[in-house]
């Protein structure tokens, strides 16, 4: 499964052509992308309009939906944020750390538009999806 994250969604609905965009579109294409409740609540805290909000919901409630965070998650994620602060990086927002952990764990690819993920990557094993 493909989790999307908050960044590349906010990409993606602002109609670009951007790599991220193809990758989601293809992914949409083949029902390959999941949703994460953390996921959910980031993008539809950010609508405003009721009629966009209501459209959005139903297509994100028609994905694959997966509880990201729990005590393990919560847990496995703090440690990986140790683990990283350790190394001198620091991630921005403490979501990212709980997403990231939940893909790394779940065995989940991810599409973004956040370097912190990148950082991730590297550091973390987190698995970045690129269709080639």
């Amino acid at each position: 499964m493909i989790m999307v994250d908050t960044s590349a969604w906010i990409e993606y609905f602002k109609n670009s052509t951007s790599v991220v965009v193809k990758n989601i579109d293809y992914c949409l294409q083949h029902n390959l992308i999941a949703m994460g409740d953390l996921i959910y609540c980031e993008i539809m805290q950010g609508i405003k309009d009721k009629k966009e909000r209501d459209q959005l919901s139903s297509l994100f409630l028609s994905l694959p939906k997966f509880d990201m965070v729990g005590f393990e998650i919560a847990a496995k994620s703090a440690e990986n944020y140790r683990q990283l602060r350790f190394k001198g990086i620091t991630v921005r927002k403490t979501i990212d750390v709980l997403i990231a952990t939940f893909c790394i764990e779940k065995k989940f690819q991810i599409i973004h538009n956040d370097k912190d993920f990148n950082v991730m990557s590297d550091h973390l094993g987190l698995e970045i999806y690129s269709h080639r």
